[in-house]
């Protein structure tokens, strides 16, 4: 019988115990600690393998004590010093291996994976140059609290410190990345660190990284596996009644409250619509958290910051209490320093750029319920017309960019088309670059889709490896890439890991022969533009080559055409688009 975990308090959901199969219960069944949807929900493991002496090595425990917390990936490059743990991974059947072209994409994939499960994958690779390859896609998962679990080989024990071949000082590497850092010496440590190195990385949503030496990896050993259940505490925090009541004491004597929700926010749409809703109260977002709810919704009127919506940036300058819930309060989200409710699991997230005035520790999604339930219904129609009119402004003055007739294809019609034509549960993995300014104000969200990019390290290069992540979780999901020519091109060569796996990803590129966004910074900061142009080649011509499908779009005619086409094929493709640098003319 199978073992689930909630994502969002750790409860575990054990069929042998409850006398029902997870796949059986209704579809709007609820965790019953914190009232988290199903979907929230990962497979921990089906069975749990015992070991008998002499039959089994490190590597073998290792790997099996990872399946048994529902580590489902290993991306990763197969090497001399990882040799030991390949072949635990290749016999057992529980762990998938997913061979990449560079350690940067499998490091990632495995954060991409965090981002939208919730849950740990892991990356593996040789020592030396495989280990520091992983260093940008797992600061990318540190920054944006990704929980990832990276393994790397090392040199045999006794060749450790005088500078054998491929041997760097992978501890010290690792340290400022990690929330756990660790060499496993030892075969009696292999349980012990496996699940600690889990642990941290699943409890402080970071890094965890073991090293093992060459040789540990294959010493004989047995030992049994720790189960998943009754290793951690529940997560389902919620402060005292006390600060509550100040909350909803503030909120009540609110007569223009903003509701923002950040990326600690997501799974929770129903919640703050209700709270909101219940208040009168407007929701914003942050780039991470678009898609929390729907954004077609008359309550939601766009994202904050750099990429926000005049609506939303009225309505919050105008405010006289914020509820933020789930943020992290970036400096690119650009949060006032106002009369402020905030929510947050992390208790340093909590006041990060200003004091506020009702600081509240625990899940959101808990809290949110309490409060939604204590405060009382309060309709402020005129504020919520007010609401209804910014949004439909800011909607027009979107849809007065749209330009269908002119070449270069100009972004904003892009957007457009892909804003009708996406099917309402696609994921969409962004690269960085002008293309992620344009989505972020433009593209408009349900909230059954989902969307994720590198957030706080912003690193071109994350969205095709994010993608081929994506659809290896929902193969039954349309999964989408929008990049620039400039960040795609970083990591292209796993485009064809894509094509070995058979994983129908739909690239688009938006084409512009720059580093457009680089070229916008220079132009706003006085600069001359200067060595931004891109040497670019046929990204669709390239695509055939691989095995794909590559189309071209030169004119805006073209383009309904081809993204329906793109869409509908079931092989990996990439759209070719010819588009504009410039931002407005």
């Amino acid at each position: 019988m199978a073992k689930y975990r909630c994502t969002v308090c750790n409860y575990v959901y054990d069929e042998e115990k409850e006398g029902t199969k997870f796949e059986d219960l209704p579809e709007n069944w609820k965790c019953p600690v914190c009232n988290a949807p199903k979907s929230e929900f990962v497979l921990l493991t089906k069975e749990t393998k015992e070991f008998k002496e002499g039959e089994s090595t490190v590597s073998d425990v290792l790997v099996e004590q990872m399946a048994e917390w529902g580590v489902e990936y290993v991306f990763g490059i197969p090497g001399t010093s990882s040799l030991g743990i390949i072949d635990a991974i290749r016999k057992n059947r529980k762990i998938k291996y997913i061979q990449v072209r560079h350690e940067e994409s499998a490091a990632f994939m495995a954060s991409a994976y965090g981002k939208l499960k919730g849950h740990i994958a892991a990356c593996l690779t040789v020592a030396g140059p495989g280990a520091t390859n992983l260093a940008t896609g797992l600061y990318d998962a540190k920054l944006d609290h990704s929980p990832v679990l990276a393994i790397t080989g090392m040199v045999k024990r006794q060749l450790i410190g005088p500078g054998s071949f491929q041997e760097i000082d992978q501890h010290s590497f690792f340290k400022p990345i990690t929330v756990f850092d660790e060499i496993l010496m030892s075969e009696n440590q292999t349980v012990s660190l496996a699940t600690l190195a889990m642990k941290h990385a699943i409890t402080e949503r970071g890094v965890a990284h073991i090293g093992v030496p060459n040789d540990v990896q294959k010493l004989p050993h047995a030992e049994k596996i720790i189960s998943f259940d009754g290793s951690f505490p529940n997560r389902a925090i919620s402060p005292p009644m006390f600060m509550l009541m100040k909350a909803v004491q503030a909120i009540r004597q609110s007569k223009r409250p903003v509701i923002i929700a950040g990326f600690g926010a997501m799974g929770q749409g129903d919640s703050l619509l209700e709270l909101a809703e219940k208040i009168s109260a407007p929701i914003v977002s942050t780039f991470r958290g678009k898609g929390v709810v729907d954004e077609f919704n008359d309550l939601y009127v766009g994202s904050h910051g750099g990429i926000g919506s005049t609506a939303a940036t009225r309505l919050v300058r105008n405010s006289d209490l914020l509820i933020v819930i789930g943020s992290s309060i970036s400096d690119m989200t650009q949060i006032p320093d106002k009369k402020t409710i905030q929510i947050d699991i992390d208790p340093m997230m909590i006041a990060k750029q200003h004091p506020v005035e009702v600081g509240l520790l625990g899940n959101s999604a808990e809290i949110t319920l309490k409060l939604t339930d204590l405060v009382k219904e309060d309709r402020k129609e005129d504020y919520l017309e007010e609401i209804r009119k910014l949004k439909k402004e800011w909607l027009k003055l979107l849809e007065g960019e749209i330009d269908s007739t002119r070449t270069p294809v100009r972004p904003p019609y892009i957007i457009k088309v892909l804003n009708d034509k996406l099917a309402d549960d696609a994921v969409i993995t962004l690269d960085i670059g002008e293309h992620t300014w344009w989505f972020g104000r433009n593209f408009w969200m349900h909230d059954t889709q989902k969307m994720i990019l590198s957030g706080y390290l912003a690193s071109m290069g994350f969205g095709l490896p994010s993608a081929i992540a994506a659809q290896l979780i929902y193969p039954d999901r349309p999964v989408v890439c929008i990049a620039g020519d400039g960040g795609f091109s970083m990591l292209m060569a796993d485009f064809t890991t894509a094509i070995k796996y058979e994983l129908p990803i739909k690239v688009f590129i938006f084409n512009n022969r720059e580093l457009g966004m680089i070229r916008q910074e220079q132009l706003m900061e006085g600069y001359d533009n200067w060595q931004t142009a891109l040497y670019n080649f046929d990204f669709a011509e390239y695509a055939r080559i691989c095995g794909g499908v590559g189309i071209n779009v030169d004119k805006p005619e073209q383009l309904e055409a081809a993204v329906e086409e793109a869409l509908s094929s079931d092989k990996p493709v990439i759209v070719d688009i010819n588009t504009d640098p410039v931002r407005f003319v």
